[in-house]
């Protein structure tokens, strides 16, 4: 059974920090590709950061240069560290993952609960 289980996620200020974490169980994570959506209410789900299990990694556009995804297959685990957080980037952000860098980036095999980030004005 695949589990992906974020964490991570709160409440913080504007200009503020937080890392995301998803543990993922089920699956050989070293050659799964892994990334991280969100998407606010009234809104379609968005694509915000992509790594391959070379590295390769893809941002979208409004998270460049503050978002950095990274991943420890040692520990089957993917990071999302996010800096200069906005109050527009809160919403639920969910993990995922896909065999190949195509398919997390476009139609991922498997999903996660989703974990909240909020950030105030």
């Amino acid at each position: 059974q695949v589990q992906l289980v974020e964490s991570g996620g709160g409440l913080v200020q504007a200009g503020g920090s937080l890392r995301l974490s998803c543990a993922a169980s089920g699956i050989r994570f070293s050659i799964y590709a892994m990334g991280w959506y969100r998407q606010a209410p009234a809104k379609q789900r968005e694509l915000v950061a992509g790594i391959a299990s070379s590295g390769s990694t893809k941002y979208a556009d409004s998270v460049k240069g503050r978002f950095t995804i990274s991943r420890d297959n040692a520990k089957n685990t993917v990071y999302l560290q996010m800096n200069s957080l906005k109050p527009e980037d809160t919403t639920v952000y969910h993990c995922a993952a896909g065999l190949g860098f195509a398919v997390v980036l476009s139609h991922p095999d498997y999903w996660g609960q989703g974990t909240q980030v909020t950030v105030s004005s």
